[in-house]
């Protein structure tokens, strides 16, 4: 397990970590969110061992994360930190020794990534004769050529199309299931849900949103009702407690204060002739995070 207690860290009289705590499980997949400047790349630091917290502490199954660990830890930052000269083989090899595997191993496991990631004729290439998304293959190939135990993935999905967001979700997938630690950051609200069971949101340093996903969004009172069918709009918006109702092309979309008002809703709506759809649904974690801060996290 990996822990964060009351773990602050200052540059000066900035402080970039106020005072956070969270917990991952081997096998689960942690999100790890904030704005630009909420602190997230220092957390990641810290996690690495690269930054020391000026208070409280850091552990993995019980141990100070140290440079001893670091055989078992992979990372993925968002700043491309392949060198543009070296080829693919050279660039990953380098890397892999780093992290104290044998040149035999390194290249079994490099051939067999290139082939999963459909780029086998890149092994002598230098990287800077790959696009962007072939450099980022490589990139992500340099996380994970050590087997990690705890992956830590920083915008893994930017810049890639719909194809290879799939086959990378299916590596870490497969990461999950030997019982890695994974934590992942990214601006789209959508690859979070997909992923995560639980999350912390940092801004300015501080969180303001942590703990299990679906219980984040049963604690949020607001909810939305969807319904397909013939409705009186103006008798909806008059039920006491629906916030606001939207027309969409096929259905109507009802903000409500709570629950409860969605018996009031159901009330009604078993009174119209044709109704296709009804549906009760959580917010979205972006509805909940423009609550908390006033603004689109995927902004």
């Amino acid at each position: 397990m990996l822990e964060l207690k009351n773990v602050t860290k200052s540059f000066g009289s900035l402080v970039a970590v106020n005072d956070i705590s969270f917990s991952v499980n081997n096998g689960e997949i942690f999100g790890l969110l904030g704005t630009n400047g909420a602190g997230k790349t220092t957390t990641f630091r810290m996690i690495m061992g690269l930054l020391k917290p000026n208070a409280g502490e850091i552990t993995w199954n019980g141990e100070i994360i140290d440079f001893k660990k670091t055989d078992d830890i992979g990372f993925f930052i968002e700043e491309r930190s392949l060198v543009p000269k070296l080829t693919v083989y050279k660039q990953i090899m380098h890397y892999a020794r780093l992290k104290s595997m044998e040149p035999k191993i390194i290249e079994e496991r490099l051939d067999y990534w290139l082939d999963r990631f459909n780029v086998p004729e890149y092994k002598h290439k230098k990287i800077k004769e790959l696009s962007k998304g072939n450099q980022q293959k490589i990139q992500f190939i340099s996380a994970i050529i050590n087997n990690p135990k705890l992956l830590i993935l920083d915008e893994p999905f930017s810049g890639l199309d719909s194809i290879n967001v799939e086959l990378f979700v299916e590596v870490i997938r497969e990461f999950q299931k030997r019982d890695a630690i994974i934590i992942f950051s990214s601006h789209r609200i959508d690859h979070v849900e997909l992923f995560c069971e639980k999350l912390i949101f940092l801004q300015k340093g501080k969180p303001i949103l942590n703990g299990f996903i679906e219980d984040i969004k049963d604690q949020y009172k607001k909810k939305t009702i969807k319904i397909g069918g013939k409705v009186d709009v103006e008798k909806l918006k008059a039920i006491k407690g629906v916030v606001s109702v939207t027309e969409n092309l096929n259905e109507l979309s009802l903000s409500i204060e709570s629950d409860a008002i969605a018996k009031d809703v159901f009330n009604y709506i078993k009174t119209c002739d044709v109704i296709n759809k009804y549906s009760l649904e959580k917010p979205s974690l972006n509805e909940i995070f423009i609550n908390k801060v006033g603004a689109s996290f995927d902004e």
